[in-house]
């Protein structure tokens, strides 16, 4: 419904942050309303070339970063660091996500801008956070699925394997993201009350830990317990999930298939003797599976009330109907042309949310940024350019 406001209209955040997840948590605000000036070197942020590529432009860079604004400064540069100083005075936000002390060398540390701005939330997001021991180790996000137990809790999982299985998608640095997002309206909340903002330090490790709800817990109290393992049962055609986790659904599968043995059979009599022969019960269920097509099995199922999915490829997500009416995808634009990008997975009766449908260029907004928040004229944006600020690649206009 257009005309519902955004929530954070009016709300302006700096976003020095690279990769993936400080750019996620940046996106996220910028979809709830935020003014997000993504800051990046002359040479743009190195997701840019990132594939997949079309003609040179990077739709993983353009979903993590549509809805931004973009201005190219070199870091290295005083005068860089003197525009961004003036620029804190009014912003609310600061989003990074560099090693530990990066930003306090360049004279951005939370620290010195705090005595700029103390209504300032600064986020940082890292791997193994701001202090410690660790806190100088270089971590993306698969280096802490490794030593949080996550890969290994998979690998136990998966029941055939010895050592854990190789990935790509980066778990860590969407939960990284997520936290990030929702700590920072925690301390816009708290700055409401107080007048003060505050450092937020999100740590990719601590967001693993907090996603092992039961292995943690398990692995104090007992020892190892087998576990339902919800994994593929094969139709005729292709594989279908299914979780009879209650007895309700249990029950209604019984009665659909028509097997003796999960009416006969003592493994399955109970709740948890099922879920301690999860994988002999699906044995079992795939005797009728296998008689019928993905299409047969999950009309079935569907009408029974069991809950059961179809394995898809991310590409058959995209021409989902359902997916559609709801408004899952949206357009966003580059200097290639459109794609679909993601919206955030939330809806609000009150407010506006979307995915910003424009992917900026490196330093596209820089001239407007500049006279906007700080008032500069075009001679003024050429004497910060012939002092540097903008590198090479970035000459007064």
């Amino acid at each position: 419904m257009q005309g519902r406001p955004s929530p954070l209209d009016g709300v302006r955040v700096l976003d020095f942050s690279i990769m993936l997840a400080g750019p996620y948590c940046a996106r996220l605000l910028a979809d709830v309303g935020a003014e997000v000036i993504k800051i990046e070197p002359p040479e743009g942020e190195e997701m840019r070339l990132r594939a997949p590529l079309r003609e040179g432009q990077s739709a993983y860079f353009g979903q993590l970063n549509a809805g931004k604004q973009s201005i190219a400064l070199d870091l290295k540069s005083p005068e860089a660091i003197k525009l961004l100083h003036r620029m804190v005075e009014s912003t609310d936000v600061l989003v990074e996500n560099f090693r530990p002390g990066v930003m306090e060398r360049l004279g951005l540390g939370y620290e010195a801008l705090r005595q700029i701005n103390p209504r300032l939330i600064y986020c940082s997001i890292s791997g193994y956070g701001q202090t410690g021991p660790q806190s100088q180790r270089p971590a993306y996000a698969m280096i802490v699925h490794a030593e949080s137990g996550f890969d290994r809790a998979l690998m136990r999982y998966a029941g055939d394997r010895d050592r854990p299985a190789g990935g790509a998608v980066f778990v860590a640095d969407i939960l990284g993201g997520v936290f990030g997002f929702s700590a920072i309206q925690t301390a816009i909340v708290q700055r409401a009350r107080t007048g003060m903002g505050q450092h937020v330090d999100v740590v990719l490790m601590d967001c693993m830990l907090n996603l092992l709800v039961y292995e943690l817990q398990e692995a104090q109290f007992s020892a190892p317990v087998a576990r339902p393992t919800y994994g593929p049962v094969r139709a005729r055609d292709g594989d279908v999930l299914i979780a009879p986790v209650s007895a309700r659904n249990f029950a209604a599968l019984r009665d659909l298939t028509g097997l003796p043995e999960l009416v006969s059979d003592p493994r399955f009599t109970s709740v948890e003797a099922r879920g301690a022969n999860w994988s002999a019960l699906m044995q079992v269920v795939e005797k009728w599976t296998s008689k019928h097509t993905v299409d047969e099995c999950m009309a079935a199922l569907d009408r029974a009330g069991i809950p059961s999915a179809r394995f898809r490829d991310p590409a058959q997500t995209l021409d989902d109907p359902n997916l559609a009416s709801r408004g899952v995808f949206a357009p966003v634009a580059d200097a290639a042309g459109e794609f679909r990008g993601v919206n955030a997975p939330w809806r609000m009766s009150g407010a506006q949310i979307a995915i910003g449908r424009h992917i900026p260029s490196v330093g596209e907004h820089r001239d407007e940024i500049l006279a906007r928040v700080l008032g500069m004229s075009a001679s003024e944006v050429g004497q910060a350019a012939a002092g540097g600020a903008f590198g090479k690649a970035g000459p007064a206009s």
